[in-house]
């Protein structure tokens, strides 16, 4: 545009120096002037042209500084665009990075606590298998007790002299026949004779009751294979008394109890005078 300008400057100042040369020669002669003239206005035209081309020029130039100011805001906008992008995936990144950071320590966590559970599943199969283990003894040692049981003899009797009141007093003693029976697990006792007959050896418990019935002196005595091993009485009409022993007895040892001379016992429906033995283990 400046440049144009200039031109235009330029022909303007050659028209004035046109019209003085033409005044100067007229003054001179009309040869000069003739001469001078066209090679002027050629010049001029060709200036003239000159103007015309940069004028299409500069617009050209403007059209393209135009079209590249376009580009560049839209370069502009698409960089603004992009840097908002990126911050924008920064932003996601960073918040990933937290993630992947959170990820990994409840990693690290489960995996403790799978560590901690693997740990503790061992340790339930070791409990487990000693606890079958202790099952499997225990249930061998039943299955043994069970048949020491089942092969233990079993002995335990419990009977009553009888319902028919006073037995006694006698000039001479008499074995006491309880022919009440209750109880008689092993058929150790023998109603008929009053006799208890060990059938193994063992440690026994036997125990007898005593009523006089108030009418005379009581008392009685324990035979072991016919030898007294206790004699208990009561020195009062009427008196209960209980004792028991406890004795270790062979296979066929015989006990049986016995009223001395001059004495009675009562018994009844009420069974005040009773006979009982069991075996406490065998030996």
């Amino acid at each position: 545009m400046r440049v144009a300008v200039g031109l235009l400057f330029l022909l303007h100042c050659l028209s004035g120096s046109q019209a003085q040369g033409e005044d100067g020669r007229l003054s001179e002669g009309g040869n000069t002037s003739k001469q001078t003239t066209p090679d002027i206005w050629a010049e001029v035209k060709a200036l003239r042209d000159m103007v015309v081309q940069l004028n299409v020029e500069q617009r050209y130039l403007e059209a393209i500084v135009k079209e590249s100011e376009s580009q560049v805001e839209e370069l502009r906008v698409e960089l603004i665009i992009t840097k908002m992008h990126v911050e924008q995936l920064q932003t996601e990144n960073s918040a990933q990075a937290a993630g992947l950071q959170s990820l990994e320590t409840m990693l690290s966590a489960t995996e403790s606590r799978t560590s901690a559970l693997e740990k503790e599943s061992t340790d339930l199969e070791a409990r487990l298998r000693h606890t079958e283990s202790e099952l499997v003894t225990s249930k061998s040692r039943i299955d043994q007790l069970e048949r020491e049981n089942a092969e233990k003899p079993k002995v335990a009797f419990f009977a009553g002299l009888k319902n028919a009141g006073l037995v006694g007093p006698f000039n001479t003693e008499i074995t006491l026949k309880y022919s009440k029976v209750f109880t008689n697990i092993g058929n150790a006792y023998n109603p008929a004779t009053g006799f208890f007959t060990a059938p193994v050896q063992g440690v026994y418990q036997l125990q007898f009751t005593l009523y006089g019935g108030r009418t005379s002196y009581s008392a009685v005595s324990l035979i072991k294979n016919g030898e007294s091993i206790m004699y208990n009485g009561v020195d009062q009409y009427g008196d209960y008394f209980t004792n028991f022993v406890v004795l270790e007895l062979l296979a066929g040892d015989e006990i049986h109890l016995v009223l001395p001379a001059n004495n009675v016992v009562y018994d009844s429906t009420g069974n005040h005078t009773t006979f009982s033995g069991s075996l406490l283990f065998p030996l």
